[in-house]
């Protein structure tokens, strides 16, 4: 299993619409990756780590998906449709980081 992280970095005066991104491109993401994709989680940065101060990430999204392949033959078969789609809610260029999922949860 994998988790494809997609992180917006905070940047002063810079555009994203958490509505459009959460009602709007996640389900349709969730939609092209199809099988692929286990489900996702969506997260809206209020906040650093200090009090008061900026978030790192404006927002970030986490798919967890069935494989690096899976996700990649999904991806890659819609990508023009995701990348035309990013414009609708933000101006950020995203981070993406592709990991292995280790520990899915903890409950100690």
């Amino acid at each position: 299993m994998i988790k494809v992280s997609v992180m917006y970095p905070y940047a002063a005066g810079a555009r994203f619409d958490h509505a459009y991104y959460r009602d709007r491109h996640m389900p349709m993401m969730k939609r092209l990756l199809g099988a692929a994709c286990l489900y996702y989680a969506v997260d809206k940065g209020i906040s650093g780590r200090a009090p008061e101060s900026d978030p790192v990430y404006v927002a970030k999204c986490e798919f967890v998906c069935t494989s690096f392949e899976a996700y990649r033959a999904a991806s890659g078969e819609h990508q023009q449709e995701i990348r035309g789609d990013i414009a609708n809610y933000t101006d950020i260029q995203p981070v993406v980081l592709i990991s292995e999922v280790v520990v899915e949860r903890s409950e100690v």
